[in-house]
């Protein structure tokens, strides 16, 4: 008896270890500093720039600010509910890093059903906060400068990596690329035959996209679009026509296109102003300032018909390229 009471309790002073590193904040919201920096702390009014992971109890991650390529902007303003977990923004510092737990019952009013999945008693939220600016205001013009020269260091900082990045993996793919002025860098994998495309001529091709860390995001191949996460099973991988130089793609392969002929495979790496941009797609689907690189062949060439009438509208660019 007596040697089970004593391990009950180093039981429970080890659950009491594990509780210990959490503090309990209005709303029944759960924190735990991973760095503690000195300084001011936010204040309402101040710009913050954080980045989030979102997590469940299993440590599968269901959002990230990484993977869309930068932090999450905002005017830190009091929460309006508890439990919001912007509630312990007062308490961090520029460089602080925080682990906070929400109790997912408190996300839903009585009778409302979770989503389904979501299971476990919380979400975790790993908060790392990048920048902190002190408030000012609308018309506070010092503030917004100071916000201004920050997005516009952010975007230089991502651009500048690009092309390291884009060497990088072409030297690990160990690929024989040619550069364009615009910066395209290309591989002819498998020579065609006849003239290359023209503006105006539609191209049948397959295709397959990838980040540089080798994440499929977008194919007509039935092989390569089961690596897509969350690719939907009733959109059947086929080939697909482009009009070059229509702008209904990615600059980038408006470009790109015209270097091949019938028959031909090729490898592209196409800097982020050539393919998404500043905005990138989705939730970090592609995030922002994102090399690409595209696997394609051209089946077909179908030559412009100088006596067509001229499309009214544009074609609606195709999902995911």
């Amino acid at each position: 008896m007596r040697k089970n009471l004593m391990i009950m309790a180093v039981a429970a002073l080890a659950f009491a270890g594990c509780k210990s590193g959490f503090k309990q904040a209005d709303g029944g919201l759960l924190y735990s500093f991973r760095t503690d920096k000195t300084g001011a702390t936010i204040k309402e009014g101040d710009f913050v720039s954080a980045d989030l992971i979102l997590k469940n109890e299993a440590d599968s991650v269901m959002g990230s600010t990484y993977d869309m390529g930068r932090p999450a902007p905002l005017i830190y303003q009091k929460p309006q509910r508890k439990g919001d977990i912007t509630s312990i923004f007062p308490l961090l510092s520029e460089g602080d890093s925080v682990t906070i737990k929400v109790n997912i019952d408190s996300m839903f009013t009585k009778g409302q059903p979770k989503p389904p999945g979501l299971k476990g008693k919380y979400l975790i939220y790993e908060v790392k906060v990048q920048k902190v600016i002190a408030k000012g205001g609308a018309s506070d013009p010092v503030f917004q400068k100071h916000i201004s020269d920050y997005f516009q260091a952010q975007k230089e900082a991502m651009l500048k990596k690009e092309p390291a990045a884009m060497n990088k993996y072409v030297a690990d793919k160990n690929l024989k690329v040619t550069k364009t002025a615009s910066g395209i860098m290309y591989q002819i994998t498998k020579p065609g035959s006849g003239p290359n495309i023209q503006v105006g001529d539609t191209a049948v091709l397959n295709y397959t996209g990838r980040l540089l860390n080798g994440k499929v995001f977008d194919s007509s191949l039935p092989e390569e679009t089961k690596k897509i996460k969350g690719y939907d099973p009733r959109r059947k991988p086929e080939p697909i026509k482009v009009k070059v130089g229509a702008g209904n793609v990615i600059k980038g392969w408006d470009e790109g296109l015209l270097l091949l002929n019938k028959g031909a495979k090729a490898t592209f790496v196409i800097p982020s102003e050539l393919g998404y941009g500043e905005q990138g797609i989705g939730n970090g689907v592609i995030p922002a300032y994102a090399p690409l690189t595209f696997d394609v062949e051209i089946l077909n060439i179908i030559k412009t018909d100088p006596n067509a009438p001229k499309a009214t509208q544009p074609m609606m660019m195709p999902q995911g390229r």
